[in-house]
């Protein structure tokens, strides 16, 4: 039974997450919202039920209007991203030359592994996560190698550099996939401990490819520090998208950045890549980074209180499950090991409950048990889905 109003929901202030009615996100066609039954409230796959940003519909309306619906062309794109990074980050280095368009982030990883590793070379990942990190790998026919985080949910030095000495062993080219922010804890890495990364990867003879794709998505008292910004990491990749930030998801593009050591490296990127992304894609990335900036501070501002909301229904109605509001991406990962629902609390939460969240098991060892939450919707569509939840196990 659909327990959350149908009536449209009335904006607080400039919040995205509460614009949209559940009855008109219910009128989408994406993933998020049909894959399961209208019954099933959808916090699992990374879509927010936001509006589009003024500036990006904007953009896109032109476009269309002047049929301007062609294959993607020149630097726009790369250069509203080092506009964003110098006003964001306080990042000078991301220099246009040294970028290329892709189709998307993950299609750009598997560019960038293919720049600078071979078949049956290891890829060392901090597990639990992004599940696509071990598909896109696997199908590449490179070798996933687990790098466990810490019970912090931090990168644990001591095994990473473990991994990354015998990963170093004989004939290969390791790399680093390292996803920062990260999915699915929300950890934000600090400067400190991405320089120790470079300083590690270079010792061992280990590429890193950063996936950056949540990197604008950070909590108030939280910065992002893009990691070809640290020392030690000028023979980085990385790979940048405005998709999770302004919910471009169906709207391809991203752009593969290169520190000055791995230029040649990235010059050696196909030319047909270029040709994946969306040009209208690419538009509306351009005008979300340029122009999109109060809309995004407005988003920050309702994640930071859902992550409250969230800590405070959880403590209330499901004490028994581990959380900690996380310090980046509008992710949360749930401990449900003590609920007693098995392996695979999720599949528990949508057949009792009617929510459906993402499993644990498939971000790799670490996460069974586990469940990730999807917090970019309305406070109120939240608080039901924690009513839902606790009444799984009641």
């Amino acid at each position: 039974m659909e327990n959350v109003s149908r009536d449209p929901v009335v904006p607080h202030g400039s919040n995205p997450l509460r614009r949209l009615s559940l009855e008109q996100l219910r009128r989408r066609t994406s993933m998020k919202w049909r894959t399961y039954p209208p019954d099933v409230l959808p916090l699992w796959v990374a879509e927010m039920d936001v509006p589009l940003a003024e500036p990006v519909a904007d953009a896109i309306t032109e476009a269309v209007a002047l049929g301007d619906t062609g294959y993607p062309a020149g630097t726009a794109y790369a250069e509203a991203l080092a506009e964003f990074a110098h006003k964001r980050w306080d990042w000078d280095g991301l220099a246009v030359a040294r970028t290329a368009i892709v189709p998307d982030v993950m299609l750009g990883v598997v560019e960038m592994l293919k720049l600078v590793s071979a078949p049956g070379d290891p890829v060392i990942v901090n597990c639990p996560v992004y599940p696509p990190f071990y598909q896109f790998v696997g199908n590449l026919d490179r070798r996933v190698v687990e790098a466990p985080l810490g019970p912090d949910l931090r990168i644990d030095f001591t095994v990473l550099e473990d991994v990354f000495r015998r990963a170093a062993q004989g004939p290969n080219r390791p790399v680093y996939l390292l996803c920062s922010p990260h999915n699915p804890t929300g950890t934000v890495h600090t400067a400190a401990e991405l320089a120790r990364v470079a300083h590690l990867a270079r010792e061992h003879g280990v590429r890193v490819v950063a996936d950056e794709i949540h990197a604008p998505v950070v909590a108030a008292d939280t910065a992002f520090v893009p990691f070809l910004s640290v020392p030690g990491a000028e023979n980085g990749l990385s790979l940048m998208s405005a998709s999770k930030a302004w919910n471009l998801a169906g709207l391809k593009a991203a752009l593969a950045v290169a520190g000055p050591e791995a230029a040649d490296d990235l010059a050696r990127i196909p030319e047909e890549v270029s040709h994946g992304p969306s040009h209208v894609g690419i538009i509306a990335h351009t005008a979300a980074l340029r122009d999109g900036g109060d809309w995004l501070d407005a988003l920050l501002r309702g994640l930071d209180d859902n992550r409250q909301l969230l800590a405070a229904l959880l403590a209330e109605h499901l004490p028994a499950i581990g959380y900690a509001p996380a310090q980046g991406t509008f992710l949360a990962w749930l401990d449900c090991r003590e609920l007693g629902l098995g392996g695979d609390p999720a599949e528990a939460f949508l057949h009792r409950g009617r929510v459906a969240l993402s499993s644990g098991k498939p971000f790799g060892t670490g996460g069974e048990g586990f469940v990730r939450l999807n917090l970019a919707a309305s406070p109120e569509v939240v608080t039901e889905a924690v009513r839902r939840m606790a009444s799984t196990v009641g």
